[in-house]
């Protein structure tokens, strides 16, 4: 049966999973896979919170939700909201107004138990990085809420006992399933939410019941536990994070939490491993180092950008552990055993200080973060780093037709679109700018944008910054494009791209890392797009006018957020030196595609536009317009440099309205 003492190789199993998050975020050498410390968690939890529940309704024929939900908050709540504040705070001083207003979406969500579906939407080409988000760790702590939910609502839904554990088998099979199935085409979605994460957790409640059921002694044999640590030995080493994750290489780490659950009672060398006082004494403190330790990673790197080496970092991780001994012993565990804490003083507790992290994350939104907090010196930088933000209300995806899973948004007034403009994430930067001109000239249009994904028929690429569905996707996309536009009345069509990363296979400066490969592999890369682009506009050339638009010129170091950052914690040093580009080096990195734009437009009588007299003088190209930054990062431009810009599509208009 399910032992009702103390098991301390469950917290030897704790600290395996929190060391391996910890030590994979602070990037210590030889922890690929880390990040599966997560994994480890949910089993952990469910073995537990399942076995409790199982018990009780054995024993008395129903589950208290009362008595349930108490533990839970008891043991949970007062750590996270004592981070919360205390993160609050130090995100106040260090993060930017953008920044701040998104950690206090964050900070929302978290605190109703729905982060994980917020980072979920939030996932996108110009979202902030991973490791920009201090709540970004809350996503697990969202899963295992939801499942607080879902199991003990499910027993009393069922009622019968002998239902329960077929059901929640068949749950698990059906949620394992969907992870596997749906990880190549939408990792994202398979990574943070719960109907793809629930087999985790299923696999401890089942184990649990299963044990309970059997009346297991939980020591089975040595080589159980010896396989379940090789396993995750394994995972924390080798298990790659990306696209293809979860998916079956979660199965690692979750079988081998459960191969040692099941021996765990056992005596042999690697339980008493697990039992031994150090391991459980980091397996208790757990909770709060979790809780702690991201928020530390996070915030000392935005402040330092790149720690001087491998002392900076364990001393960053030694302030982890301080933070969470303290919480462990001034606030986990006071709270936990505190006798006095019923249930209406807890409800009103978390209640409490749930309106307190609600009030500072919805000021912290409807304030756009208190920009005021910042000198007027650095706001131009600042404000460049929030203005990319673009109206996406009247853009949809149609479920059939011609454009069948092709994002579109429309411009202008209502009626059948006259000018699409259809490019990559350039495009998006200018969405604002040639959506206000299309108002403007009361002319209706369509934008199609597709980041990565040069706008030319018959395009296959490989993105390194792209997962292979992604890279799919823009085939895919294209294709129904070039599908549809014959049919559509359009009179003119815009393409618009970053020439010079298509023709060069490689970005410039602050993402000179970014490559691109346009298959097949023969001959060369410029070549290859020559041919598709001069297919493209010779194709689209019978049936509407085609305009080209000459690249936006790249500002190589230059990026609105690491500058604002710097200034705004007292590093300007050489910063001035990148907020403009000479213009001899702007003609030598678009010089292949400046030609070859030039010679297909020349052979295929479309119009050339050319925004360089909105962004450069004779000598440079610069990111500043006046007072104002007109460039969100080195090749983007804000929507302030889009209004700049949209004259130059004045013809484009002008044709369409005649």
């Amino acid at each position: 049966m399910v032992s009702n003492g103390y098991r301390p190789e469950i917290d030897g199993l704790r600290a395996i999973a929190v060391l391996s998050v910890v030590f994979y975020h602070f990037d210590v050498a030889g922890i690929g896979g880390g990040f599966v410390g997560v994994d480890i968690f949910f089993v952990i939890s469910g073995f537990l919170i399942g076995g409790l529940l199982w018990s009780e309704l054995d024993q008395t024929g129903r589950v208290s939700l009362r008595r349930f939900y108490l533990r839970r908050f008891k043991r949970l709540a007062p750590a996270f909201f004592t981070m919360a504040l205390v993160v609050s705070a130090v995100a106040w001083q260090v993060l930017l107004p953008f920044e701040y207003r998104e950690f206090g979406k964050s900070l929302i969500a978290a605190t109703v138990y729905l982060s994980n579906v917020q980072f979920y939407r939030e996932a996108g080409y110009f979202d902030a990085a991973a490791e920009e988000k201090p709540m970004l760790h809350t996503w697990s702590l969202a899963v295992e809420e939801q499942f607080y939910l879902f199991l003990p609502l499910l027993i009393l839904l069922i009622g019968r006992r002998r239902w329960l554990s077929p059901i929640l088998q068949g749950v698990f099979v059906l949620s394992l399933l969907a992870c596997v199935s749906f990880t190549p085409t939408n990792p994202t979605a398979t990574f943070f939410l719960f109907p793809f994460r629930a087999w985790e957790l299923l696999a401890g409640v089942l184990l649990a019941i299963w044990g309970y059921k059997t009346r297991s002694d939980w020591a089975l044999h040595p080589l159980l536990s010896f396989a379940g640590m090789a396993l995750l030995v394994y995972a924390v080493v080798f298990v790659q994070s990306g696209p293809g994750f979860p998916g079956a290489w979660a199965l690692i780490p979750t079988l081998g939490t459960v191969l040692i659950l099941l021996n765990g009672q056992d005596d042999n060398v690697v339980n008493r491993l697990l039992r031994s006082g150090p391991v459980v004494f980091v397996g208790l403190i757990s909770y709060s180092l979790y809780l702690w330790h991201w928020p530390v990673a996070v915030l000392s790197k935005y402040v330092r950008e790149t720690y001087a080496g491998p002392a900076e970092s364990a001393a960053w991780m030694a302030l982890s552990l301080l933070l969470a001994v303290v919480s462990w012993r001034f606030v986990e565990r006071p709270t936990r055993h505190a006798a006095r804490l019923g249930f209406p003083t807890t409800i009103m507790g978390v209640g409490l200080l749930s309106l307190v992290t609600l009030g500072i994350g919805g000021a912290a939104f409807k304030a756009d973060g208190f920009p005021g907090r910042f000198p007027a010196d650095i706001r131009s930088h600042i404000d460049a780093s929030a203005d990319f933000l673009q109206d996406w209300s009247r853009c949809n995806v149609a479920e059939s037709g011609p454009l069948a899973g092709v994002e579109t948004c429309a411009i202008g007034p209502a009626g059948d679109p006259q000018v699409l403009f259809w490019g990559d994430s350039h495009l998006r930067a200018l969405m604002d700018g040639i959506g206000a001109m299309a108002d403007q000239r009361q002319v209706p249009g369509l934008i199609i944008w597709h980041a990565g994904c040069p706008p030319v028929f018959g395009v296959e690429k490989r993105e390194n910054s792209a997962t292979p569905v992604q890279d799919l996707a823009c085939t895919t996309a294209n294709a129904s494009i070039r599908a549809a536009l014959p049919d559509m009345g359009l009179r003119d069509i815009v393409l618009i791209g970053r020439w010079s990363y298509y023709v060069d296979g490689t970005g410039v400066g602050v993402d000179a890392e970014n490559k691109i490969i346009l298959l097949p592999e023969t001959g060369s890369q410029a070549d290859r797009l020559r041919d598709l682009l001069s297919r493209t506009v010779d194709e689209v050339g019978t049936y509407a006018k085609v305009h080209i638009l000459r690249q936006i010129p790249e500002i190589p170091f230059y990026d609105s957020r690491i500058t604002a950052r710097r200034l705004a914690h007292g590093r300007s040093d050489g910063l001035s030196e990148v907020f403009s580009v000479p213009l001899s080096e702007v003609d030598a990195r678009q010089a292949r595609s400046d030609v070859m734009i030039a010679e297909i437009a020349g052979a295929e009588n479309a119009t050339l536009l050319d925004p360089r007299p909105y962004l450069c003088n004779a000598l440079r190209c610069s990111i500043w317009a006046g007072e104002e930054v007109v460039y969100f990062d080195n090749n983007h431009l804000t929507n302030t440099g889009a209004a700049r810009v949209a004259p130059v599509f004045a013809s484009v208009f002008n044709g369409a309205a005649e």
